[in-house]
């Protein structure tokens, strides 16, 4: 008796591609965060726990049904929202160093505040990675992506 494999369609290759992307940066981030000994205070658990959420979302988007994906994305919006969070506490704690960078400390209040907050957001002044938790945005959406696509046998 022989078995027929079901044909995989093409958007069910780019979903596993997505998930698999996802799991992927999950992953990373985690690794990321561990060698920064990202743990110090309450406000540093925060992207853990974000990854945690991400990790729940990245389950329910693997099961099949409509409901659990609709869940999955909302954990990832909220993993976003955690994201942009962390975008905009990295610039500000930045910002609150510029005046201590010996490049800046004589002339850090007479710079208007828009290249204040440049020099912050680029990581020219202070020591937090602006950009850095933006990963958990673009991990997030790629999961919204892959929750998107249906999961199943090819329609006829």
């Amino acid at each position: 008796m022989t078995r027929t494999r079901p044909s995989v369609t093409p958007s069910t290759v780019v979903r596993r591609a997505l998930l698999i992307l996802t799991l992927a940066g999950i992953c990373a981030t985690a690794f990321e965060l561990a060698s920064e000994r990202h743990w110090n205070d309450v406000e540093q658990l925060i992207p853990w726990i974000a990854l945690a959420v991400l990790l729940v979302a990245l389950v329910l988007a693997c099961l099949r049904g409509r409901p659990a994906h609709v869940a999955a994305r909302g954990l990832a919006v909220l993993v976003m929202g955690a994201s942009i969070y962390g975008v905009l506490d990295h610039a500000a704690a930045n910002h609150n160093a510029g005046p201590l960078d010996q490049r800046y400390a004589d002339t850090w209040d007479s710079l208007a505040a828009t290249e204040q907050w440049w020099l912050a957001a680029t990581k020219a002044v202070g020591p937090a990675p602006t950009l850095a938790p933006g990963i958990l945005a673009q991990t997030a959406l790629l999961l919204i992506l892959a929750s998107l696509l249906r999961a199943g046998p090819p329609e006829t």
